[in-house]
């Protein structure tokens, strides 16, 4: 999908995983394994910034080689798994933010110069203690985008195609909100004038529910609930801790207090709007409608939308799941017009890339077959690859 260009037979290469983007048939390779530096090298996590220098020279040639042989073009890289499971660049320590700044991330940045590609990445997250302070919340989410910004200035001196962030769902790790989204992007851009994008995936929006602030009216029915039973409804969501502890007390003093008590606990919720979403941050298609034109790369897996499964597009998890193929599309296709202004210029390449992660024990042949059964359902609904944004919404129109 794009705004203009051409998309053939990619494969977008993860620092630990391989993942095949929408028009790559995964069972054209069967019986012929792809070169192994497309294949088993991947398997690294933190490969980039940990590998031996001379091993990751080795490897890139490798895969430019394997480029060559197979008409595979990288269309990005992207970070793995591990770095989702760190503070990294929102660590309170600054000697690790700068480790994974310069000794990991510029190491991929420059990997993805080298290879003509993009690089996503997901590396920080807030601990509890920056959540429950709200000034030392703003000064990590400040110092977080003046590194992001550094990292978009110096990935667009090396030439990268695109550098994005991947969109979450849950207060630690930013962007997680609608709004959230639009300044993250802003932010980095007002600092910068360089490129910093989103990474939407299709089932980010999982969480984002379980964290909407409630009204008074259920607040007074959940205090009635404490009372009779001595315990909380499990799932409930006050954000601070501050805010638990006025409740606890709510419910333990007369009824006749019980006013002030709420008064007190919305006005101290009011001090971390950083913990709260929206009921529409947990709606897919708004993601894709309002940011997709500013997403490279759309992460796609089958979801009930109660977790984010990585699960593959065959019959039976269609069944169960809400992702839709058209609804996809019509999403994205249905940017508006006019930019947004303050925001970063919008893509020109949208990769719709299968994020397929089978369980450990999963039998290979099972991975082949619903990868394949994957880009077969895609396929209805993305043709061939290279369309135009118009080009699509003019299918969709005609269906």
């Amino acid at each position: 999908m794009r705004h203009t260009a051409e998309a053939n037979e990619l494969l977008e290469v993860a620092g630990d995983e391989l993942r095949a983007v929408v028009g790559d048939d995964p069972r054209r390779g069967l019986g012929k394994p792809l070169p192994r530096p497309l294949q088993d090298d991947l398997d690294f996590g933190f490969g980039h910034g940990l590998a031996d220098p001379g091993y990751l020279e080795d490897w890139l040639h490798d895969v430019e080689s394997a480029c060559e042989q197979t008409g595979v073009r990288v269309a990005s890289l992207y970070s793995g798994h591990g770095t989702y499971a760190t503070l990294g660049l929102a660590s309170p320590d600054r000697r690790n933010q700068k480790r994974i700044q310069n000794q990991w991330l510029k190491v991929m940045i420059r990997n993805a110069a080298r290879l003509r590609a993009g690089l996503g990445f997901y590396c920080h997250a807030f601990n509890e203690d920056t959540l429950q302070d709200p000034a030392a919340y703003a000064v990590a989410e400040e110092g977080l985008y003046n590194r992001l910004a550094e990292l978009a200035e110096y990935a667009g001196a090396q030439g990268v195609k695109f550098i994005a962030v991947e969109q979450m769902y849950s207060p630690h790790q930013i962007p997680w909100t609608l709004p959230g989204a639009r300044k993250f992007l802003k932010e980095v851009w007002a600092r910068s004038q360089s490129s910093l994008h989103l990474t939407l995936d299709t089932g980010h929006q999982c969480g984002q529910r379980r964290f909407v602030r409630l009204p008074s009216s259920k607040l007074r029915q959940s205090l009635g609930q404490l009372r009779l039973r001595g315990r909380s409804k499990a799932g409930l969501w006050l954000g601070p801790a501050s805010a638990y502890s006025l409740f606890r007390a709510a419910a333990a003093a007369p009824e006749k207090a019980e006013d002030e008590y709420l008064q007190r606990l919305d006005q101290e919720m009011n001090r971390y709007p950083h913990l709260f979403a929206a009921w529409g941050d947990g709606d897919t298609y708004g993601w894709l409608r309002e940011l997709g034109c500013y997403s490279p790369v759309i992460h796609l897996h089958q979801t009930n939308g109660t977790s984010s499964s990585h699960n593959p597009f065959t019959e039976e998890n269609n069944r169960q799941g809400i992702i839709r193929g058209h609804k996809v599309v019509q999403a994205v296709a249905a940017y508006s017009v006019e930019p947004e202004a303050g925001m970063p210029p919008r893509c020109e390449e949208i990769y719709l890339t299968l994020e397929i992660l089978p369980g450990t024990a999963a039998l290979p042949v099972d991975i082949i077959d619903g990868l394949a059964e994957s880009v077969e359902y895609w396929r209805r609904y993305v043709p061939k690859d290279g369309l135009t944004i118009q080009e699509l919404r003019g299918r969709q129109e005609s269906r």
